[in-house]
């Protein structure tokens, strides 16, 4: 499988357990880049801090770290570092700046400045714009060719970010082990093939 594949993947949500295996182990691949220290490549600061109170909100801390405590900002600066085409890297950042655009319009601050109260009220604004997109999209499912499918870090921002923020946390092994309670399971046995005579017990 390879790494546009796996962006593909993400971008159209698909269900963790049901991932491939390979998909699976490219997503922890990234995810113990990070556990090894990260230095952040592609967002700066502002958005960097941007990323970590969004992650915050969508998978908070309870009795296990939420996306911030495993660093999902920084597994999402390495798949637009690493991962993503020029062009869907600017799409996505192009999409945090207008985070900030819309807090300022709304709360006359930007979105790390903004209260609790207020940032979780814009998610759930942007959440419900990406809802009412993701009901189109569905409905124009059936036309959609593979090359279409190839362009889905380019779509609607929100579900971009929100797909990465659940990959990025539930294949880690917080979110892997712990929040969702799974086990990595090994490659099938095949009990049914022969066994040679000098095998045999």
């Amino acid at each position: 499988m390879q790494r546009r594949d796996l962006l593909r993947m993400m971008a159209m949500g698909a269900a963790l357990p049901a991932m491939p295996t390979e998909l699976f182990a490219m997503i922890q691949e990234a995810n113990a880049q990070v556990a090894q220290g990260y230095a952040l490549r592609t967002l700066n600061p502002q958005q960097n801090a941007t990323v970590v109170a969004m992650i915050d909100l969508i998978v908070p801390a309870t009795d296990t770290p939420g996306a911030k405590g495993v660093r999902v900002n920084e597994f999402i600066d390495l798949i637009l570092t690493e991962w993503c085409l020029p062009e869907e890297r600017a799409n996505f950042l192009t999409g945090l700046a207008d985070v900030d655009k819309q807090s300022n319009e709304l709360f006359g601050k930007k979105f790390v400045d903004a209260t609790a109260t207020q940032q979780t009220a814009l998610l759930r604004a942007m959440d419900e714009a990406s809802f009412a997109a993701r009901s189109g999209w569905r409905h124009a499912r059936a036309s959609t060719t593979p090359e279409t499918f190839d362009q889905q870090m380019k779509g609607e921002f929100f579900n971009v970010f929100r797909g990465i923020t659940l990959h990025g946390y539930y294949t880690s092994e917080v979110g892997f082990t712990q929040e969702l309670k799974l086990e990595i399971i090994p490659g099938a046995q095949h009990g049914c093939v022969p066994v040679s005579p000098d095998k045999k017990a």
